[in-house]
């Protein structure tokens, strides 16, 4: 297939594009760029045929025209992030995403896989949630989504089928790595400090999955037989991966000798708390397996952080935390209130 994947600088889509290439689908990438230059290490290869520089609110049917299928990554990607500006994570989030889908429907593309969050779930005392939950969102991020996925179903035909990848908190390492996500944080304060620092209280249920067992739950809901994904969510992650934080806390700091939990001061709780069933992918896709466990991970993370020489200036920088990045692009003026790239950024 041809397939255009929106978001693809980013860290789930710096690992994924690669992967459509190696899968021999043609892979075309459209980003803002606003983290391209994000990197932990050199990054091998991109794996697209063609690089667009677009802001989704400025998509077009031309953009989409000859593509089969589309993974719609593309987002203000964090709770951080859309508190920035709910309105414009509104407008980004749902009202780009639902644009792109029109767009899409009308230039013939088949399968539109958006990326959507557990975080919808947002705040329950039922233990594993499933598809047919009702939704509880504690943040405009986890509103966007749920506002967005209601929308694009509405767009539903026998010649598009969107599907809604429902992702748990996605962790491990990507070329473009994130600080801001929590199993990276954890194990970048544990490598540069000796301390697994928790700033909560730890009690709060949250699904993990590792960002390239995600990549390909993301690649085998692409080549599915479209009468068994078209217009559905799924619960992308396991269900041995459903953890506290305390508990990951815990794996993160038993995977090193001399590793300690700490914790900040003047904790709370933190109210996204959700548990969440993902038996509905296990029975679509009975051969997806996730490879990676948090040690796993951590011991992935390690050799990246000593290839990088991770030191702890680096691990609060701009380049990990998107909040940051976006902060720092806006004081430059390269990006405006409206998070579009100002006229002299776009010249340059």
């Amino acid at each position: 297939m041809q397939v255009l994947v929106t978001g693809n600088l980013g860290y789930i889509g710096t690992v994924l594009t690669p992967l459509l290439a190696q899968h021999g689908h043609n892979v075309v990438g459209l980003d803002t760029g606003f983290f391209e230059e994000c990197l932990l290490v050199p990054l091998p290869s991109t794996g697209v045929s063609k690089q667009i520089y677009k802001d989704t609110r400025d998509v077009t049917v031309s953009d989409l025209e000859g593509c089969d299928a589309v993974v719609h990554l593309a987002a203000i990607s964090n709770d951080p992030m859309g508190e920035l500006s709910p309105e414009i994570t509104l407008a980004i989030n749902y009202g780009a995403s639902v644009g792109v889908a029109e767009l899409a429907k009308r230039a013939g593309v088949q399968r539109f896989v958006f990326a959507s969050s557990c975080s919808i779930y947002g705040q329950s005392d039922q233990a594993a949630l499933t598809e047919e939950c009702p939704f509880n969102p504690q943040t405009s991020y986890a509103l966007s989504k749920v506002k967005a996925e209601a929308a694009i179903s509405d767009l539903a035909s026998d010649r598009f089928s969107p599907i809604y990848m429902r992702n748990a908190t996605v962790y491990g390492y990507s070329p473009r790595l994130r600080f801001d996500l929590a199993i990276n944080n954890l194990t970048g304060y544990g490598y540069t400090t000796g301390h697994v620092r928790l700033n909560s209280d730890g009690k709060a249920w949250r699904p993990f999955i590792h960002v390239h067992d995600l990549c390909q739950a993301a690649l085998q809901l692409l080549e599915a037989p479209a009468e068994s994904v078209h217009n559905q969510a799924f619960n992308i992650g396991s269900n041995d991966q459903n953890f506290q934080i305390r508990d990951v806390a815990e794996q993160i700091a038993a995977a090193v000798p001399g590793w300690q939990v700490s914790f900040g001061e003047n904790l709370t709780a933190d109210t996204r708390n959700y548990n969440v069933s993902f038996d509905k992918l296990g029975r679509l896709l009975p051969d997806f397996r996730p490879t990676y466990d948090v040690p796993k991970a951590v011991a992935e993370l390690i050799k990246a952080f000593d290839m990088a020489g991770l030191d702890t200036e680096a691990l609060q920088s701009k380049e990990f935390t998107r909040l940051k990045q976006i902060q720092y692009l806006l004081a430059k003026g390269e990006v405006g209130a409206d998070l579009r790239r100002s006229r002299l950024a776009q010249s340059a």
